[in-house]
């Protein structure tokens, strides 16, 4: 599957989650913040912890890395397979403490559940960047994965790793997880725990170092492992969008974080960045004159919830192998690689709530096929949660509903 189909979706299905929650009444966006961080306990791989909630979840993956002579276990699965893509995966980390560091305090009792999901993805990257000279990007076979509907605790598909070094660099995934770990370090000195805010920072300043220092495409460097799934769409130095905003173009992130350090610091306002960023806003605001974006004509007809387990109407048949297969305590034996087909065929419903997720959406005509064969509709990812993570908690704090 081509991720750069997500890139404008996950714009365009936030505004619709935001649109939906705001048009409709009695709406607990408590509910919704709750069960948006949930979901990142469907995605773990590695060793599970005993507070561990969505509890068909199962420990998986956890000979990652052993062959290469580190222990690369840990981190995200990004989506419904069972790879673990360091790019996209540091962009949802980095979102998420962004998210975590603005609106923490208005989380509540959510707030030690979204650090746990934060440190989650810390604590996997501390690994991929422990050696000298080397940043580890991506570990599963795509190709491999791809092939097989496989519940991750029963993966046989190849774990190879792939990596970006000082003749072999990848400055974007190597930049983005020191972005990552950056941001995760201001979280958790904001929220008391300043030595692994430091042990965050320090490791963040030597990956970026590294990604500055060893430039070039990690296309070029490991492009057979990372595309077409994850490729540096947007092009190694080439000035992306800045309309767009994802895992592969930052600009509009960038452009409004500097426009708001300038502005809260009484800055010169001549800078650019602070266009740019009003451009952005413009570009995919609904009533604005100047939109870039095309909406759907109805205000939710179906009247749907497009997050698992929120509402009374939601995704049934998500794109998503340890979902849509029977939990290992239902199913003890093995499942191989192509023994998932029938449950993946099946019009039944995914017999493992995967709580929290956000799909990819309805078309741009509102409409909407529940089918977790159509993988751009029906498949959730950590990239599209993570930045509604933070918009939930901000309504949370400022509903009067």
């Amino acid at each position: 599957m081509m991720r750069e189909k997500y890139l404008l979706r996950i714009v365009i299905l936030l505004l619709v989650c935001v649109n939906y929650m705001a048009m409709a009444v009695l709406h607990d966006y408590g509910d919704a913040l709750s069960k948006s961080i949930l979901f990142f306990e469907g995605q773990r791989s590695g060793k599970l912890p005993s507070t561990q909630r969505l509890t068909w979840r199962k420990d998986s993956a956890l000979g990652d890395g052993f062959d290469k002579g580190v222990d690369l276990t840990g981190g995200y699965y990004d989506a419904g397979d069972n790879v673990k893509f360091n790019f996209p995966m540091a962009f949802s980390t980095t979102m998420l403490a962004w998210g975590v560091l603005e609106y923490g305090k208005t989380m509540g009792r959510e707030l030690p559940h979204a650090l746990a999901a934060v440190r989650w993805s810390t604590d996997y990257f501390l690994k991929a960047t422990a050696t000298h000279g080397v940043v580890f990007a991506q570990v599963g076979d795509p190709i491999g994965d791809h092939n097989c509907w496989q519940r991750p605790e029963d993966m046989d598909t190849p774990r190879t790793v792939y990596a970006v070094t000082e003749n072999a660099p990848g400055s974007e995934v190597a930049a983005e997880m020191a972005a990552a770990l950056a941001a995760a370090s201001l979280v958790f000195k904001a929220f008391g725990d300043r030595m692994y805010s430091k042990v965050l920072l320090q490791r963040a300043s030597k990956v970026f170092e590294f990604a500055d220092k060893y430039r070039g495409s990690y296309n070029d460097s490991i492009g057979p492992g990372a595309c077409p799934f994850y490729c540096d769409i947007s092009g190694y130095q080439i000035e992306g969008s800045m309309s767009e905003f994802g895992w592969d173009s930052k600009h509009a992130g960038i452009n409004v974080l500097v426009s708001k350090y300038v502005l809260n610091n009484s800055l010169e306002d001549s800078t650019p960045f602070l266009s740019y960023a009003d451009n952005f806003v413009c570009n995919v605001l609904p009533e604005s004159p100047t939109k870039g974006v095309n909406f759907s004509p109805g205000d939710n007809p179906l009247s749907m919830s497009y997050m698992v387990g929120y509402g009374k109407k939601f995704p049934q048949r998500v794109h998503h192998r340890a979902s849509s297969l029977p939990s290992i305590d239902e199913h003890p034996q093995h499942i191989e690689c192509k023994g998932g087909t029938p449950y993946f065929l099946s019009g039944n419903p995914n017999p493992n709530l995967l709580m929290g997720a956000v799909v990819g959406g309805p078309d741009i005509d509102d409409s909407y096929k529940d089918d977790r064969m159509d993988a751009t509709t029906s498949e959730p990812t950590t990239y599209i949660n993570a930045p509604l993570v933070g918009l939930l908690a901000y309504f949370t704090a400022h509903s009067s509903r």
